[in-house]
């Protein structure tokens, strides 16, 4: 289970969106819930990384330490990524953010069927230099006020 989410780490961290959808399996759910995204299918998993890597052109991914069940493992370790472009609605520094990440795997047929990909929404707008609160609208309009 690790050596498939460590190729999708190294797939990913390379932005090759070929590469990453060869370990995925063909009704792999993809959740963010940092972003409030939730991608099912290579095709939509294929848009949703496009536009990832659009607006965080130099992503990289290195998982420190890992953890399984049997059926789920569970990876943590650091995302650097550098938020660009107007996606979110707010005008970034350009500093490259480092954040812990914590992911969850499923698989299915010797493929990733689910993935959980976590990070702390306001500590990269904190290290972007943007409002969380103005991302967080932008990402989950008036319901996130609610909250």
């Amino acid at each position: 289970m690790f050596e498939l989410a460590e190729k999708l780490a190294i797939a990913k961290s390379r932005q090759d969106v070929p590469a990453a959808l060869q370990v995925l399996h063909p009704d792999m759910l993809l959740e963010t819930p940092a972003f409030g995204t939730r991608a099912r299918g290579l095709a939509e998993n294929e848009r949703i990384l496009a536009r990832f890597f659009k607006s965080f052109p130099d992503y990289h991914v290195t998982l420190d330490g890992h953890a399984d069940s049997g059926g789920t493992l569970v990876c943590w370790g650091t995302a650097r990524m550098t938020m660009t472009g107007d996606r979110f609605g707010v005008v970034p520094n350009g500093r490259r953010a480092e954040l812990p990440v914590f992911i969850t795997f499923a698989f299915r047929d010797d493929k990733i069927a689910h993935e959980r990909f976590v990070f702390d929404l306001s500590e990269l707008c904190a290290q972007s230099g943007v409002s969380t609160d103005a991302v967080r609208r932008r990402l989950f309009g008036d319901a996130s006020q609610a909250a």
